[in-house]
């Protein structure tokens, strides 16, 4: 894949005008749509690339999310909804805080599976009613994203729901998994995640969207410890 100067969308900000898009489309099909434009020729658009600007009225649907470790990532950027959804600001919480617990380990799945192929996933969510929370459906859309450093460790998503959010939080279950490969193929569903540890990320540079810049100091390292035998009295 070609990451040198001339890839597409370097320098500058690829606006909803600049493709041809039905206004009346979902948020999730407009971001897609961004996200297209900003791609190199088969290949994956940069972070860098992506920018507010651009996106227009959507940023209420709008995420961008961070891989941490495998089948973990976390909310960089999230719109105005996914407030409403948790009653609280979700920026640095993990993704799977959306869900609940029994869909939290295919969530990881489909995550691992965008980032490792890389992939495009659409994921068909139903929340848990209760006292207060009617029934609500949402539907949600991954599209990888390369960091600064070339890797595809981020991706831009984009969030809808129908029906009333009522009282927060909401938790989500998945009740369908769409996955295409990149040539809109569709792929194979994703494999368990393997059980390892993630490896940290050091910060990236980003423009765009503005983001906390947040360094990740390691622990300090435990002092030794020696036996002190009691003096004989």
């Amino acid at each position: 894949m070609n990451k040198g100067p001339g890839r597409k969308g370097d320098g500058k900000i690829v606006t909803m005008n600049g493709f041809s898009t039905d206004r009346r489309a979902t948020p999730i099909r407009q971001v897609e749509a961004y996200w297209a434009a900003l791609r190199p020729a088969g290949g994956v658009p940069r972070r860098a690339q992506v920018d507010p600007r651009g996106l227009e009225n959507l940023l209420s649907h709008a995420f961008i999310l961070e891989r941490i470790a495998p089948g973990f990532a976390r909310f960089r950027i999230a719109g105005s909804l996914f407030t409403d959804l948790a009653g609280m600001e979700v920026r640095g919480m993990p993704l799977s805080s959306m869900f609940t617990v029994e869909a939290r380990s295919e969530i990881g799945n489909v995550l691992e599976h965008v980032f490792a192929t890389p992939a495009i996933a659409e994921m068909h969510m139903q929340a848990q009613t209760g006292f207060g929370k009617p029934a609500l459906e949402a539907q949600m859309i991954f599209l990888p994203l390369e960091s600064d450093l070339g890797d595809v460790s981020r991706i831009l998503g984009a969030l809808v729901v129908r029906g009333n959010v009522g009282r927060s939080p909401r938790k989500f279950d998945l009740t369908g998994i769409d996955l295409r490969n990149l040539d809109g193929r569709a792929a194979r569903a994703p494999e368990a995640v393997p059980d390892r540890a993630g490896t940290d990320a050091q910060p990236q540079r980003q423009t765009g969207f503005a983001e906390d810049q947040s360094r990740f100091a390691p622990h300090p390292k435990a002092p030794h410890l020696r036996l002190v035998k009691p003096t004989d009295d």
